[in-house]
């Protein structure tokens, strides 16, 4: 062939090859056997390497695999990337759609549409085309700042390098045009991998959805290439909004732009209409070819959608309705009373341990007397336990039919009145709450906290130490703690001259703590150490969150991971005078936070988990390195972590966990680095 006939015979080529691609990824369609395509990829390949002034970056051979990634880039999202809000009923959801209506007028509302489609059981990325051509892949990371896998991408057969030019929306091809979806592996091809990984006498993985996003993570493209993944559009951004007036104009686009999307997803003028196709979806899901937990409804017009805005990390215009949460039965071993730092005294469900959503469950909150009362939930029983959106385990009925007569009823009332402490129940609230904070069995467990390794980390003040303060009369509040003297101590059988110096200088170290430190310490109801971070990624002086909360309480909802009741929990701890009181006594003592430092850092985006013991350093030093410079530090490996750190050794369960999730292992040496 001359040259003019190769370019021709290429160009052929590489039509009926994407001809080949949309039609069996898109539109479920086989054109020709997989040995006839093949065939035609490997004469591509062939004639290219010939004239390799042909190859073009969406050519079907440049899906490139075999090459090993340094690492992954982080990149912002040009817009951010957010959660939906979950919703576990029908009467949740007509709370979403009546909390929508009160931010409309009548007319907008009675006319309004809603569009539905599954949520996947997969790995949430976003593609990046310019002017047609695919130029980057994210990760959804954090929702603001994703990782960049486009060589991992690129290998996805169900992924057009181009987009396709179909009558009607040429205009996609000009500019930027973003498409989100979900990477999901079918459970099928799950089932293939695993036989596969058994034959070959290695460990199984655990389900398709976090087979899925480990493999994404991979820095290995050609293990990526390897495994059957396919991408489902869910929607289309333009710098225009204009270009994308509603959902179902995006689903329609994108199938004419060669993305893949789900056939099943469609528009619903009512409420019954959803949970209509919600209750028909309930068990012929089974038959899909991915896991999906549910179903993302949203607002259909998107300018509506976007005029109803964001509150936290989610949008009003958009919910999650979650099917029922994997299920077990166990059995209710004991059932104990529970008195935080706070004076909540909860009633916990100690179990016959058993595994539930991919974890082991001991112990489930019973939360209240009216919860146990509802339940009729005695010691003995046999009970189902679920997790509420798969992180929290509760118990939510009581098998009765297989009692034995020999279960026993739990008295909260006369278990309160055996306690040490005197509890009340406020008008309004569930919970019963010891009537004096200040009471020595409630204050010495809220000093052990304050000066616990993860609030302001106190050395030599520990849990015997802190009782003998407070029963000695020397400890009334945490600010005394920065009263005390070394002839103070002194007086004390546990102290001599060293130990007494030692306290009193640890102390005085601690006079001006990091603000998340304090903010945590002050144990704040439902504020836990996170949270304590997340409230200094916006306020960096204490004053200005105390002032936020009396003044603009609104302000805390727009804080990521925070919500109506965490935010409520925070304003009602700085409206109480006492508490006021407490924090001038803390300045009156020369006591208080630094400013957090501003947001970003070398590390800003990437959390780390660590196992084992670190030779340089403890696992406290390591974490508080890691958040000075912008990471996030969690105590165990999860969805979403970047690096599972390990010391001397790691075990084979962590190992395992952290593939499952695609997160990457680093030795103390190689995180040093990182670090440093």
């Amino acid at each position: 062939m001359t040259e003019s006939e190769v370019r021709q015979r290429v160009a052929k080529l590489r039509r009926l090859i994407d001809e080949y691609r949309y039609e069996y990824h898109v539109n479920d369609r086989s054109i020709m056997s997989e040995a006839a395509a093949d065939a035609l990829k490997h004469e591509l390949s062939r004639l290219e390497e010939q004239y390799p002034a042909l190859i073009t970056p969406d050519s079907p051979s440049q899906r490139v695999a075999g090459g090993v990634l340094p690492g992954f880039k982080s990149v912002r999202h040009q817009s951010r990337m957010l959660s939906l809000n979950d919703i576990f009923n029908p009467e949740e959801l007509e709370k979403w759609l009546d909390r929508i209506g009160r931010l409309l007028p009548p007319d907008v509302m009675a006319a309004l549409e809603f569009f539905g489609d599954f949520k996947m059981d997969g790995f949430s990325c976003s593609l990046i085309y310019q002017d047609g051509l695919l130029v980057q892949a994210l990760t959804r990371g954090d929702g603001l700042t994703g990782e960049d896998i486009t060589a991992n991408v690129r290998t996805l057969e169900s992924v057009p390098l181009r987009l396709r030019s179909s009558a009607g929306f040429e205009h996609f091809l000009r500019g930027r045009t973003e498409v989100r979806g979900e990477v999901v592996m079918y459970k099928a091809d799950f089932e293939v991998l695993n036989k596969q990984r058994a034959a070959a006498g290695q460990p199984l993985f655990k389900n398709p959805r976090n087979t899925a996003a480990g493999t994404m993570r991979q820095l290995d493209t050609s293990l990526v290439a390897q495994r059957k993944l396919h991408f489902h559009g869910f929607d289309l951004l333009r710098d225009r909004p204009q270009d994308v007036p509603a959902y179902d104009y995006a689903y329609q686009a994108l199938k004419h732009l060669g993305i893949l999307v789900n056939p099943q997803a469609r528009t619903f003028g009512s409420l019954g209409e959803i949970i209509k196709f919600a209750e028909t979806w309930r068990d012929k899901r089974q038959q899909l070819a991915f896991g999906t937990d549910g179903l993302a409804i949203k607002v259909n017009d998107r300018a509506i959608y976007q005029q109803l805005g964001v509150i936290g990390k989610a949008p009003r215009g958009a919910a999650a309705y979650k099917y029922p949460a994997e299920e077990a039965t166990t059995t209710v071993k004991d059932i104990i009373l529970s008195v935080g730092r706070t004076g909540a005294a909860t009633p916990v469900a100690i179990l016959e341990p058993v595994n539930v959503a991919g974890s082991t469950v001991s112990r489930a909150s019973l939360h209240n007397q009216d919860e146990i009362a509802r339940l009729d939930v005695r010691v003995g029983d046999t009970v189902i336990i679920h997790k509420a959106g798969d992180i929290i385990p509760q118990i939510i009925r009581v098998l009765d039919q297989l009692r034995t007569g020999r279960e026993k009823p739990y008295d909260m009332a006369a278990e309160l009145k055996a306690h040490p402490l005197e509890f009340v129940r406020t008008e309004g609230e569930a919970a019963w709450r010891a009537i004096n904070r200040n009471d020595p069995t409630i204050l010495k467990r809220g000093i052990r906290h304050f000066v616990s390794q993860g609030a302001l980390d106190i050395e030599g003040l520990g849990e015997k130490n802190a009782e003998l303060l407070v029963d000695e009369g020397l400890i009334a509040d945490f600010a005394d703690i920065y009263r005390l003297t070394k002839d103070d101590l002194l007086k004390l059988e546990r102290f001599a001259e060293v130990a007494s110096r030692n306290l009193v200088k640890a102390i005085a170290d601690k006079k001006s703590p990091e603000l998340y430190r304090f903010i945590y310490g002050l144990g704040i109801r439902h504020v836990g150490e996170q949270t304590a971070i997340d409230l200094t990624g916006r306020y960096r002086r204490l004053e200005d969150l105390s002032e936020a909360a009396l003044k603009r309480p609104e302000e805390l909802y727009e804080i990521d991971g925070i919500g109506e009741v965490v935010a409520h929990s925070i304003t009602e701890w700085f409206a109480d005078s006492a508490n006021q009181k407490l924090l001038d006594k803390f300045k009156a003592s020369g006591v208080w936070p630094q400013p957090a430092a501003p947001n970003g850092g070398p590390l800003k985006g990437q959390s780390f988990a660590i196992t084992g013991g670190l030779k340089s350093m403890t696992r406290e030093e390591a974490a508080d390195k890691i958040r000075s410079r912008g990471g996030t530090f969690q105590t165990s490996v999860g969805r979403g972590t970047t690096y599972l750190v390990y010391g001397t050794k790691i075990g084979d369960s962590k190992r395992q966990q952290a593939a499952d999730f695609g997160t990457k292992l680093l030795n103390e040496a190689e995180w040093l680095k990182i670090i440093n």
